[in-house]
């Protein structure tokens, strides 16, 4: 319910300190929601520019931890909505990360994407020294189609059991709205 061009404070926030999170910044930052257990950390349009200012600033990888490790005492989960372009928001995103959740559509480019985010997270890994758990969720998946069909038969066959057992159908009543 809260517009992003209306928020005079965000995540950008917590960047906006060379790498460093003030102490009950990201408290200050959380939002209410209509469900009493659960409180959103605003994102804006202002994190658009982050890429552009991070390459003059060090230490950017692990604010979303930092700023996570104030909240923890307070919340058994956060959820982290990242966009899929290796930046300073996706490492953020992985360095903070306990288990990976990849959606992926059930068509062929897809599941290109879905090969260059495994190698990405290959080498996060190395950096992180410890294997980060994912899990692949086939998305918009059309049984009607053999791309749909033969989408789905790849991921299944290249990631196994890392694949979700089933896949989330496509909804045409999304795109007719």
């Amino acid at each position: 319910g809260y517009d992003p061009d209306g928020l005079e404070h965000s995540v950008y926030d917590l960047f906006l300190h060379q790498g460093q999170v003030p102490e009950g910044l990201a408290a200050q930052l959380l939002l209410p929601t209509s469900h009493e257990k659960i409180s959103l950390l605003p994102a804006t349009t202002a994190l658009a520019t982050l890429e552009r200012q991070a390459p003059g600033q060090s230490g950017l990888g692990l604010v979303i931890a930092r700023s996570l490790a104030q909240l923890w005492q307070d919340y058994d989960y956060a959820i982290i909505d990242s966009p899929p372009i290796l930046g300073v928001l996706m490492v953020n995103a992985l360095a903070a990360s306990q288990q990976l959740i990849i959606p992926v559509q059930t068509e062929h480019l897809a599941v290109k994407g879905l090969e260059r985010m495994v190698s990405t997270l290959a080498m996060i890994n190395r950096s992180r020294k410890q294997a980060l758990p994912f899990s692949i969720v086939p998305t918009l998946f059309d049984r009607r189609t053999r791309a749909g069909n033969e989408s789905l038969r790849t991921m299944q066959d290249r990631h196994g059991t890392r694949v979700w057992e089933d896949a989330i159908p496509i909804d045409t009543r999304i795109s007719n709205a």
